[in-house]
């Protein structure tokens, strides 16, 4: 945590390059008098420090660039990849700034170089911020777009930069998120997608992230017909790419984890099959029994869609509270030494930075592909996959287990880190939002003594570090 805050003032030292050409560093519009309202102010959820969130009311955002949009956000969504930013494990994070990197809205207002859109529209955005026209953005590879993020130190930790991210700290440009009721969206045009009237939000929110993440991890990794694909972690990423694997051809899928979530997917995708690694004999481990179900050889491709912050072991868990490492090689080494010789292993989860005592022998000596996939470039993919949601052969309500208030948002954080109530991928509702559409989960309400309206007890909410 200490790292983290170093860091930002390391960069506020050394200052930005010259290649973005956004407003930056604007995680909250009370942080800068030029950022927001003076009379309109809002409901969003902000990062308070190490392991703490909460709402507060912030200034609406206004118009900062031509081709500025502000949203009504009308839904968003807790992910996994929030929880980095929870613990303060994702460097450059100020008190106050305002989270959330997957929502849709409505178009609120818009500045004068807008194309494209009118005011009223419904649309969802992705979590990148691409400029349109960069080198990365002529490919559609949104997500490294080149002239939104100006941050030194990602430059110099990876050798390039990643695009502008919304809600994720100073070290993706500095953006305030869409866990809000409204949100400033650089380049309008070409970060929010048009939904039709026959995709509800509760359908069209997840192509800003989860759905394109997963269709990346599958074609990016190059599943294949034929192909038994074995998947860490059980979230909602693991899931649907049990679902894309399917999708793609592949003839079994096996998905790897230690609690409830195992049965939840098989209950939605009955055909995947599950290793829970807890319930593991003594001298097997997760490598052993992969082997086992698949002839001896292991699975063609493993898809990691976990994150390298949670330690197994205690070696690692010493390293990462020491700050020798700031990622586990634990689940990518069982990759590599599950998966048959020449077999293919994706990196969805988020590392940050470096780890220990990984496997190199094993990758070179056996001919395996190890393929970090990246940041998935959203807007390559989301054209496509909203037709197939519009033709039914995706669904992403399978994995959206609970629709809450953005009110309540703080609760759900801690309650998605301990995996309480069989919370799957949440629905987060704002004044804005409609009503729950046919086949979503209805609107469950904590009270203030945090029991929701099944009459759960939801107050034991211990925090992993």
């Amino acid at each position: 945590m200490a790292m983290s805050q170093a860091a930002l003032k390391v960069e506020q030292a050394i200052g930005h390059d010259t290649n973005a050409t956004t407003v930056q560093d604007i995680t909250n519009p009370a942080f800068s008098k030029d950022a927001g309202s003076s009379t309109e102010t809002m409901k969003a959820l902000a990062w308070m420090g190490k392991n703490k969130v909460e709402v507060i009311e912030a200034p609406k955002p206004k118009i900062m660039r031509d081709r500025d949009v502000i949203l009504k956000v009308t839904g968003c969504t807790v992910c996994g990849s929030d929880l980095h930013l929870l613990h303060g494990t994702v460097v450059e994070l100020q008190k106050g700034d305002i989270l959330g990197h997957e929502f849709c809205g409505i178009v609120d207002e818009m500045g004068p170089g807008v194309k494209g859109l009118s005011k009223g529209d419904r649309v969802v955005a992705s979590f990148q911020i691409a400029c349109g026209d960069c080198f990365y953005c002529k490919k559609k590879l949104s997500s490294q777009c080149e002239k939104t993020n100006a941050n030194t130190l990602e430059n110099a930790m990876y050798g390039g930069r990643t695009a502008g991210m919304f809600g994720y700290s100073h070290f993706t440009g500095g953006f305030a998120g869409g866990q809000a009721e409204y949100v400033r969206v650089p380049y309008g045009d070409v970060n929010l997608l048009h939904l039709p009237d026959n995709v509800p939000d509760e359908k069209g929110l997840y192509l800003s992230d989860v759905l394109a993440t997963s269709w990346n991890s599958v074609v990016d990794t190059g599943v294949q017909k034929g192909d038994v694909v074995a998947i860490w972690g059980g979230g909602p990423i693991g899931q649907m790419c049990a679902d894309f694997a399917f999708y793609h051809g592949a003839s079994r899928v096996i998905v790897v984890d230690s609690n409830w979530r195992l049965e939840y997917i098989q209950s939605k995708s009955p055909k995947t099959e599950i290793l829970n690694y807890s319930k593991l004999k003594r001298g097997e481990s997760v490598t052993s029994r992969l082997k086992e179900m698949c002839d001896g050889r292991g699975p063609d491709v493993a898809l990691e869609c976990v994150a390298g912050e949670y330690a197994k072991g205690w070696v690692h868990y010493f390293e990462l509270m020491l700050g020798m490492e700031t990622d586990t090689s634990e689940i990518v080494n069982e990759m590599i030494t599950s998966v048959r010789n020449f077999g293919r292993c994706g990196i969805t989860g988020v590392y940050v930075g470096f780890t220990n005592h990984f496997n190199i022998g094993s990758l070179m000596e056996r001919g395996i592909r190890l393929i970090g996939n990246g940041q998935a470039p959203v807007q390559l993919y989301w054209d496509e996959l909203l037709k197939l949601i519009q033709s039914g052969e995706i669904e992403p309500l399978k994995m959206v287990s609970h629709r809450v208030k953005l009110e309540e948002i703080d609760k759900v954080y801690y309650m998605f880190e301990n995996k309480e109530n069989e919370m799957q991928k949440v629905f987060v509702e704002t004044k804005f939002s409609a009503p729950p559409c046919e086949g979503g989960p209805k609107l469950t309400v904590y009270d203030k003594d945090g029991v929701d309206g099944l009459g759960k007890n939801v107050r034991s909410m211990s925090i992993n570090v």
